[in-house]
């Protein structure tokens, strides 16, 4: 039998819920508008109506111009360069027969822009990454904006891309709103190998012949990347924030099994609109519950760091304040349940194979660590995903009790013998500023490190220093101007290598960085998302290399040793060189108008 929650859950959903309180009032007073209007095809005109469904099959359009069954709009991230986003390809004429199966229609409403972190990681191009999450919310409005329809499906996986679309969801929270995954690539060469060739490839050792052929046996068919990073931890929260079908995260694309949960969330679709009995529009599931049940999720699991700033913007679409400190909270007294690369040896497939995210909601649920009641796309109890899919005699989904506990417990354990006591995410507070670090994966004996920085302004010179052998003895890499407003805050994620070989050498290495890593970031302690970032002459721009820094995760302290560099004025920098090119020139406004990383990194 489950315990009563948490209290720290309980105390810290009430203090989201009571500093959001005029925020949410004000969002769900907007929702409830929209609701009292009724399905927006009874309102437009003739020639409106005609125009929404002249192209459409014949078969659908009696029923489409009637209004009398529910439409479902589509809204697809497909690209066929993304491979967590090439199966995405074919979902649309699977949709639309399902939907017409059973009785109603569904039409694609429009596509979002999706881009794939893994080609510009270290390039350009991931200057416009993390904006490409509020231009695709804002896709997904001129999307749902025509108003035709009941319900609708989001076809999305990867990094921006998931809570671009949930930002774009929450906006439109009168409707019933279904994630529908793709699932990961079948299992490459292994994580820990294709890690090896990356630092033998930094070392010299071997040349970029071997590094390719590596990284292509890793990333090698459809399907998400099999390491648990943030295209991954996306999947876990929509199960967590229950806008999935239950256990349907890591099913392998092309599968009988995927195509027929695919067809099953289609149904569930459309029985959740207000044509029906059981109307589950996306506002009532995207409260604050949902959002704690998320950082539990990204807590217990190890998830991306990432996810930090989506959850805070996510949870400000639909009118809920979300902060660091609530992350905190909850991070004290959530156990890690789990154990994926990079914070393990095993990739998604062996952790959903080894019981996955059933066993971890099991476990969470034993102890009164998830909001049960919170309600989800298939029902109001969070004991749904505790089930798996199988398929029936007829090949279609049907729901099962999961595993009775962890089928490999060096991948997932029970929550009383958890790899950690405490979550995977850890606040940093100090006269530097606020920071995060991932410390799932970092050897306890390397969460305190003070040591003289050195100062770089991108993550090439450090690559530079590293190649003529400047690193050699214990330091600190500052990485600075990396913020939102400097340069869109890419990912440093190419680091991870140089900075894996300097700590192999037996120096103790950290970053501390205003900009970001990537969600596959593990055994070098990283403080990332320092706030107020250089630009915002934030304390880091004060530094100066030899200072002394303190990080230090294991009392959460991120400090400058020598408080007289905080009368220093801070630098300032030329920025003109990665504010142009690739496209980085058309997002001037966004740079412009980005709130802090503390308050999700957002335009809106």
């Amino acid at each position: 039998m489950s315990k009563p929650l948490h209290d720290t859950l309980k105390r810290v959903t009430d203090r989201i819920m009571d500093r959001s309180r005029d925020s949410r009032a004000a969002y769900l007073a907007k929702v409830e508008a929209a609701k009292a209007k009724g399905p927006g095809r009874a309102h437009l005109t003739c020639g409106n109506l005609a125009h929404a469904f002249a192209a459409s099959p014949e078969v659908d359009k009696p029923d489409l111009a009637s209004a009398r069954v529910p439409n479902v709009g589509i809204v697809t991230a497909y690209n066929d360069m993304l491979s967590a986003h090439q199966p995405y390809e074919h979902y649309p004429q699977l949709i639309r027969e399902t939907a017409r199966s059973f009785g109603g229609t569904a039409q694609v409403a429009g596509g979002v822009p999706a881009m794939c972190d893994g080609v510009t990681q270290g390039q350009d191009g991931m200057d416009i990454s993390l904006f490409s999450r509020d231009l695709i919310a804002m896709a997904t409005g001129v999307a749902l904006s025509h108003d035709v329809f009941d319900s609708a499906v989001f076809l999305g996986v990867c990094d921006k891309i998931v809570p671009g679309l949930v930002i774009g969801a929450a906006t439109f929270g009168h409707l019933p709103a279904v994630f529908l995954p793709a699932g990961p690539m079948p299992s490459g060469q292994g994580n820990e190998e294709k890690t090896k060739v990356r630092q033998d490839y930094a070392k010299g050792l071997v040349g970029r012949e071997a590094l390719l052929a590596s990284e292509m046996a890793s990333y090698h068919s459809a399907g998400t990347c099999t390491f648990y990073g943030t295209a991954n931890s996306n999947q876990m929260l929509m199960e967590f924030m229950g806008l999935h079908m239950p256990g349907t995260s890591f099913i392998n694309p092309g599968t009988e099994l995927r195509d027929a949960v695919t067809r099953a969330a289609v149904r569930q679709a459309l029985s959740i609109t207000a044509k029906g009995n059981d109307f589950r529009p996306v506002a009532d599931i995207l409260d604050a519950k949902a959002f704690v049940n998320g950082m539990v999720g990204l807590n217990a699991t190890g998830g991306s760091t990432n996810l930090l700033i989506h959850l805070v913007a996510m949870a400000k679409a639909a009118g809920l304040i979300v902060t660091l400190e609530d992350f905190e909270d909850i991070s004290e007294v959530t156990p890690l349940l789990a154990r994926a690369y990079p914070n393990g040896l095993a990739d998604v497939n062996m952790f959903h194979a080894a019981g996955g995210l059933g066993v971890v909601v099991a476990e969470l649920l034993s102890e009164g660590m998830l909001h049960e009641d919170a309600k989800s796309v298939v029902g109001d109890s969070m004991e749904a995903y505790t089930t798996e899919p199988r398929l029936d005699a007829n090949g279609e989904a049907e729901w099962v009790k999961g595993a009775a506990g962890s089928l490999d417990d060096k991948i997932v354990r029970a929550i009383s013998n958890p790899f950690q006591s405490q979550g995977g995410l850890k606040k940093l507070t100090g006269s530097l500023g606020t920071a995060v670090m991932k410390v799932s994966a970092v050897a306890p004996e390397r969460h305190v490190i003070e040591a003289p920085v050195r100062i770089f302004q991108d993550q090439d010179a450090v690559k530079q220093a590293f190649k003529q052998n400047e690193f050699t003895s214990d330091t600190i890499v500052v990485v600075r101007f990396q913020g939102p407003k400097a340069n869109g805050m890419p990912e440093l994620h190419s680091l991870t290598p140089v900075l894996g070989i300097l700590q192999e050498r037996g120096l103790k290495v950290a970053l501390v960085t205003d900009g970001r890593m990537s969600g596959a970031s593990g055994k070098v302690p990283a403080a990332i998302h320092v706030c107020p970032e250089a630009l915002d002459g934030g304390p880091i721009a004060k530094l100066r290399d030899g200072d002394i820094v303190r990080v230090d995760a294991k009392t959460g302290v991120l400090d400058i040793v020598d408080p007289a560099v905080l009368e220093r004025g801070p630098v300032t920098a030329d920025l003109s060189g990665q504010q142009i090119g690739m496209g980085r020139e058309l997002f001037a406004t966004f740079r412009a108008s980005v709130s802090s990383v503390e308050t999700g990194a957002t335009q809106f």
